[in-house]
């Protein structure tokens, strides 16, 4: 959900455009970066929380998470989900990107 217009992500256009990442704040918020296994049948996951970004730009940042990585993953709810335990790696590329990890 877009917390400016009430909209879903992917419905969302007040953050289209010139104010998208431009403005050289990606993120208002902390980005999470956590280990899950529940729901996956014990099999480990990092999820990434907390991006104040579009369908789209998720979608790119998913994509340059999942290449460092070296491994699948998805954009599910506006969360990115990558296979394996890699919270340190990820956390040292959001930060690199300009993101406040933890």
């Amino acid at each position: 959900m877009c917390p400016e217009c009430a909209q879903p992500a992917e419905q969302c256009r007040c953050r289209s455009g010139a104010a998208g990442s431009a403005t050289g704040n990606p993120t208002r918020g902390k980005v999470r970066v956590q280990k899950s296994t529940k729901g996956r049948r014990g099999k480990t996951v990092s999820v990434v929380s907390g991006l104040d970004l579009n369908a789209f730009e998720l979608a790119d940042l998913a994509r340059a998470l999942k290449q460092r990585c070296g491994t699948g993953g998805t954009v599910k709810d506006g969360q990115i989900e990558i296979q394996g335990d890699h919270v340190a790696t990820l956390v040292e590329f959001l930060r690199k990107q300009g993101h406040d990890a933890a």
